[in-house]
């Protein structure tokens, strides 16, 4: 490629590379955390997908050539397979879920396969509302192909990650944060469930109704933008006069002090 065509941001050179070793590779699919990157895959941890090396998926039988980077082995159904808007093949959401959170733990298989979800989710409608990615036959639809891309590759290990899969929570922290709680033995709350007041309509990141109690996971963007903030702590206000308590934590802490959020949340809820 001309070097003026040469991507600036470091993911989308991935990409280049990872298409470049399917031409090099005609029989492999763009897959596991290239597939990733090329389909916007939220990353479990700090590292990002494109500071792996690229990866392909080759079927059984087909050698490679001898390349820096990673070439896995196994069946690929035309079902798992698509095409993105340049013509390449990339393993679809929900195998590249499956892919990539096998070897994980809960809290983190939670954020490949919670995204594979959304994005599975969002295929089935034209243009995506909050209400979509809770209807439950989009949802069990979505659980469908993850556990079609888990028989694929014969584990079962994936399966109970797969089977706690919400494509209605909205960020990698909310579901590393769900991971936590469930190993922690956490009653499981509601997620991004509606609650109205006479000022408004909300839809918290986590609820549990008969606690009278909402979590909330803080995005950095609600504490340099100053009326996102201030509309924050009007909607906290409203929901207060309504009877209903507060817990919180940062995505940081739930990334690299998981114990502590959970402490806090059982001290909330009483336990």
């Amino acid at each position: 490629m001309r070097a003026d065509a040469w991507p600036a941001d470091p993911g989308a050179r991935h990409v280049v590379r990872a298409r470049a070793e399917q031409v090099a590779n005609p029989s492999g699919v763009i897959s596991h955390q290239s597939a990733a990157q090329a389909l916007g895959l939220p990353s479990p941890g700090f590292q990002r997908w494109d500071e792996l090396p690229v990866s392909i998926t080759l079927p059984p039988g087909h050698s490679s050539r001898a390349r820096p980077a990673v070439h896995h082995v196994g069946s690929l159904p035309k079902s798992q397979i698509l095409r993105d808007r340049d013509g390449y093949l990339v393993t679809s959401p929900a195998r590249t879920g499956v892919d990539l959170s096998v070897d994980l733990d809960l809290p983190q298989a939670l954020v490949v396969l919670d995204g594979a979800a959304r994005l599975i989710c969002a295929s089935f409608v034209t243009s995506p509302r909050r209400r979509d990615y809770a209807n439950p036959k989009y949802v069990s639809a979505t659980l469908d192909l993850l556990l079609q891309a888990a028989e694929t590759i014969r584990t079962t290990r994936a399966r109970g990650a797969i089977m706690l899969t919400l494509p209605s929570r909205e960020s990698a922290a909310e579901s590393l944060s769900a991971g936590y709680m469930h190993q922690a033995g956490i009653p499981t709350p509601k997620f991004q469930a509606e609650i109205r007041t006479a000022k408004g309509i909300y839809f918290p990141d986590f609820l549990w109704e008969e606690h009278r109690l909402i979590g909330e996971c803080d995005g950095a963007v609600k504490y340099t933008d100053p009326r996102a903030y201030v509309a924050e702590k009007e909607r906290e206000q409203d929901l207060r006069d309504n009877d209903w308590r507060f817990v919180r934590w940062l995505p940081k802490e739930i990334m690299l002090r998981p114990e502590q959020v959970m402490g806090r949340i059982e001290r909330a809820l009483g336990f």
